[in-house]
């Protein structure tokens, strides 16, 4: 290996979040996008839990977390300074998406896949969800981003949950939310970042030629 080895998957909100971190920071990998029905014997064998994303180094180290995967890439080269936010530090950071990653995902998952669950009311999960946003709410009614008005590491680390949450059912969420929440997430859908890591690419299978992330325009 050359350079590393990223497994992925497109619509899954952790690898968008791993993506995006490997795109700032201008580190160039080699791409695997994967079905999750069929995940790939080398992706298991160096990542037995088998979720992604998942990131192979050249001297074998794996790491498969997807912030891990973000504070690696950019602990090597941040231009836009993400990890030092305008307001407050980086820990404040960490322990936002920690916060966010726990009770928010808790409910949201138990929204979005209510069937997979016994005893679970959708509705309430959902208003559970809302309720868990506040912490969110509450920064971005003082500010554009959630740590001032310059984007942070938080911010693309936590808008493609909001993301999801929203497409759940999108006509609710836009009634639903404070339009404060709602310009922030509209502005991270809309980015030229966002349209870059989440383009289309084909699913890797063996023997197939390398692509690289990022690629070309």
């Amino acid at each position: 290996m050359t350079r590393p080895l990223l497994y992925s998957f497109r619509r899954c909100p952790y690898a968008m979040r791993a993506r995006m971190g490997l795109w700032a920071s201008g580190i160039t990998v080699e791409l695997r996008e994967i079905v999750l029905r069929a995940k790939p014997a080398h992706m298991l064998e160096i990542s037995p839990k088998g979720t992604i994303p998942v990131l192979q180094l050249p001297d074998g180290t794996v790491i498969d977390e997807s912030l891990d995967i973000m504070l690696w890439a950019l602990d090597q080269h941040d231009p836009q300074g993400w990890l030092t936010p305008e307001a407050g530090k980086r820990a404040e950071m960490l322990d936002l998406i920690a916060e966010m990653d726990g009770g928010f995902k808790h409910h949201l998952d138990r929204y979005k896949y209510a069937t997979r669950y016994e005893d679970v009311s959708e509705k309430t999960e959902r208003d559970l969800a809302l309720t868990a946003l506040s912490p969110l709410i509450d920064r971005l009614m003082r500010h554009d981003q959630l740590f001032a008005d310059r984007i942070a590491l938080a911010d693309i680390a936590l808008f493609p949950f909001v993301r999801q949450f929203a497409n759940t059912d999108r006509d609710w969420f836009d009634d639903a939310v404070p339009p404060r929440l709602l310009a922030w997430l509209q502005g991270h859908e809309q980015s030229a970042l966002f349209s870059s890591i989440f383009r289309r690419w084909p699913v890797w299978q063996d023997g197939d030629p390398v692509t690289l992330f990022p690629g070309p325009d």
